[in-house]
């Protein structure tokens, strides 16, 4: 079959169908307005809020359609949490994503546009031509992520408002790619359904669909009775309820690597295993070590000053008795290092121990405070959001609407 370029046309009007150019071929001018694959079935998945679960969606999605197609694309085309990938800013989701998945697209397309701290003052001192620019950075690079794929998967960043102020908010973005819209919001009946139609205010006034809404974190008893009376609210939008995800507890655990970075901690024992212990419950060491014994279960993180040789050596003592550590670690504070006959005990356990420079409620604080994302190292959390994604949505609904 030949390849072909696109229909003339205004800049800004959607690409006429057509087979697809070969986008790693295209030249660099003109500057595009839209994308030129037209072919390519796609959705734009947003949120009403920052951190509702929108990326745990993304990732149990992709596998869910590679099961039904098996080349899918992937792009985020506006980041604003990134990492350094080969000497290149790239959003921490994109890099997550591929990490997992093997996307088999340039990495660098997967995040074509990443929000620095200085991006929306160098946006505003020269905003046409910058936005032209970041336009066809993006046509672009859905083009090439998209490049001989039957599904792309379009992840949004915040709101449908977010990227207002340089002129690629999530609705701009989704009408840019003529992608159609799925909504994730945090369970609930009144909230999510005030928070949807708000969404859907921005999304219809760019002229976006939105073909459905997937509520997130519910508790398990009320799973059917949110279904029932969010879905009949949801139903006076014109917004289908795609799927109602029950809550799990792991996926809000974070494991103690993200605590030591949270909380600019120093390793003294036990690192490698420290990778995999995930923290279920934090217990602040105030205690006498007798009062501290019942909590020394596996999964609990204890937050003592490292001058408390009791508690050090009732969970050195438990460990030995265990034959490994029976606690997912401890944090020792106020800079204050253990005894060095303390120490050497510890080395002859896999206990994981950080220290940390500030007081213990401080520490605790901060670790309540954590949001708690998704990490390429999280291989154990994957199956559990494929699963999430399979028994709770119903992908024949939306893909009947794509």
């Amino acid at each position: 079959m030949a390849l072909s370029e696109p229909a003339a046309g205004p800049a800004d009007a959607p690409p006429v169908a057509t087979v697809p150019q070969n986008p790693f071929l295209r030249p660099a001018l003109p500057l595009l307005g839209g994308p030129t694959n037209t072919v390519t079935r796609r959705i734009f998945v947003a949120a009403t809020r920052m951190n509702d679960g929108k990326t745990t969606v993304c990732l149990g999605l992709f596998a869910a359609l590679q099961a039904l197609h098996p080349r899918v694309g992937f792009i985020k085309p506006v980041g604003q949490r990134f990492i350094e990938v080969q000497g290149q800013q790239v959003d921490e989701d994109s890099y997550l994503l591929d990490t997992i998945y093997n996307v088999r697209v340039p990495i660098e397309s997967m995040s074509p546009v990443t929000v620095d701290g200085t991006f929306t003052r160098r946006f505003l001192k020269n905003p046409g031509p910058m936005h032209a620019e970041l336009k066809d950075r993006i046509c672009r690079a859905f083009d090439r992520v998209s490049w001989e794929k039957d599904f792309t998967l379009i992840e949004g960043t915040g709101h449908a408002g977010v990227g207002s102020v340089f002129d690629l908010s999530n609705a701009s973005v989704a009408r840019l790619l003529n992608a159609k819209v799925i909504i994730v919001c945090p369970g609930g009946i009144g909230r999510p359904i005030d928070e949807i139609a708000l969404n859907k205010a921005l999304f219809d006034q760019a002229g976006v669909e939105v073909v459905g809404a997937i509520l997130n974190k519910v508790a398990h008893d009320k799973l059917a009775t949110v279904a029932e009376y969010a879905g009949l609210g949801l139903k006076r939008l014109s917004v289908p309820l795609l799927g109602v995800l029950p809550v799990r507890s792991m996926l809000s655990e974070p494991n103690l690597v993200q605590i030591a970075e949270e909380i600019k901690g120093r390793w003294l024992n036990g690192r490698k295993a420290g990778a995999k212990q995930r923290v279920q419950r934090v217990v602040v060491g105030a205690m006498s070590a007798n009062g501290i014994v019942d909590y020394l279960q596996p999964g609990t993180l204890i937050i003592t000053p490292g001058d408390r040789d009791d508690i050090i050596l009732a969970a050195t003592a438990t460990a030995r008795l265990a034959g490994g550590s029976a606690i997912a670690g401890l944090v020792l504070t106020n800079d204050v290092p253990p005894h060095p006959k303390i120490a050497e005990l510890l080395a002859q356990t896999d206990i994981p121990v950080i220290a940390a420079k500030e007081e213990s409620y401080t520490i605790t604080s901060k670790i309540y405070a954590m949001t708690v994302k998704t990490q390429p190292q999280d291989t154990d959390k994957i199956p559990i959001i494929k699963k999430l994604i399979t028994d709770h949505v119903d992908l024949q609904a939306l893909l009947a609407r794509v």
